[in-house]
């Protein structure tokens, strides 16, 4: 049997440091007979001289495109714009399969080139739930900038940092005030919600979290009655949003919205008061100017699509954990585990919508 070949791409987006795969869960591939091929990068926080010592083949940056026709392309954020037709498999985030701004481009690359794309989105298991995220570290950094914003200690450009540096910020927030706030978490019993509580209990800012109860009979007016709405729902079913821009001219405490799910283009955006993301280098936009004759503040938003990646060591050794052993499952014998056939399933639905759409 061939063995499985996982090529570990270097990252387009500059931004970028996290690695799907760590050093250290290297020899587990490795020892499961697999070929394990890792592109130098600048960028990434797992310097290449790991992963050569662990036993992986070191590339030069960006030589995907050259990899053997059967390996497995892994990465995190989206591909550069070339080439024009994607013939490998691809393993990564590609946010294409609900309409999202892009989605039509990306799956037309892989229809010319015959290529595959195994969403990380869509590895589910028989119930329909996935089995590998970044969630809780997106949760943990976006309420903390949600906290540090509102406390007046944000700083811009933002950088990569470690866990014990984000905390101290985290704890000085306290310090000024963080206490007197108000912070409700949406979807606050998933990973993401999970990070964001233990980001917000580390600041000591009060937390209410609402779960599929309090969301599915929302109640607008508690909503706009905190400071601080972190955002951790992601639905594939359009539903009632949480936050709409009649609702921004009401009463309302409401001053910042940290959206963790980014689903800012998708037609089942629960914030749909944003329509875009923001930046490392500008990473609050202004949403509404407020009304102080009729209570209402001026609104902000975070909407930070690669959150987790502030914290990338963190980040990659916990999403690397959960994914390498799903990796292994490449090599199943007949076919691929659940999680990877209901990633593959998501992507022919996909195609066939977008074929049947007229899609060129």
């Amino acid at each position: 049997m061939q063995p499985v070949h996982v090529w570990i791409r270097s990252e387009s987006r500059g931004t970028e440091r996290r690695a799907p795969v760590v050093p250290a869960d290297v020899p587990l591939l490795l020892d499961a007979g697999f070929e394990v091929t890792v592109e130098e990068s600048p960028q990434r926080v797992f310097a290449t001289d790991e992963y050569a010592a662990a036993g992986a083949t070191v590339v030069g940056e960006g030589t995907w495109t050259d990899a053997p026709h059967d390996a497995y392309v892994l990465g995190i954020k989206e591909l550069p714009d070339e080439p024009e037709s994607l013939h490998h498999r691809h393993i990564y985030f590609a946010h294409a399969f609900k309409g999202q701004h892009d989605a039509q481009d990306t799956l037309e690359r892989f229809r010319r080139g015959g290529g595959r794309l195994l969403d990380i989105e869509y590895l589910t298991d028989t119930d329909g739930r996935r089995v590998v995220a970044f969630g809780y570290w997106a949760g943990y950094v976006g309420a903390a900038l949600g906290v540090l914003q509102l406390t007046g200690s944000l700083v811009a450009p933002l950088g990569p940092m470690p866990k014990h540096e984000l905390d101290a910020q985290l704890a000085q927030a306290g310090r000024s005030g963080a206490d007197l706030l108000l912070a409700l978490v949406t979807g606050g019993r998933g990973r993401s919600g999970r990070g964001a509580h233990a980001a917000l209990v580390t600041a000591g800012v009060p937390v209410t979290r609402w779960d599929l109860r309090e969301t599915r009979d929302l109640h607008k007016q508690a909503l706009l009655g905190h400071d601080l709405l972190v955002n951790c729902v992601v639905t594939r079913t359009p539903t009632t949003p949480f936050l709409e821009p009649a609702d921004l001219d009401h009463e309302r405490r409401l001053r910042v919205l940290a959206d963790v799910t980014c689903d800012v283009t998708g037609p089942t955006n629960m914030l749909p008061v944003n329509t875009e993301i923001t930046t490392w280098d500008d990473p609050v936009r202004l949403l509404h100017s407020g009304s102080p004759e009729h209570g209402t503040a001026p609104l902000e938003v975070i909407a930070i699509d690669n959150l987790p990646s502030l914290l990338p060591r963190e980040a990659s050794e916990g999403f690397s954990a959960d994914l390498t052993p799903h990796l292994l499952g490449l090599a199943e014998e007949g076919a691929p585990s659940a999680p990877w056939q209901a990633a593959g399933r998501a992507f022919d639905q996909a195609v066939d919508e977008l074929e049947g759409s007229g899609g060129s």
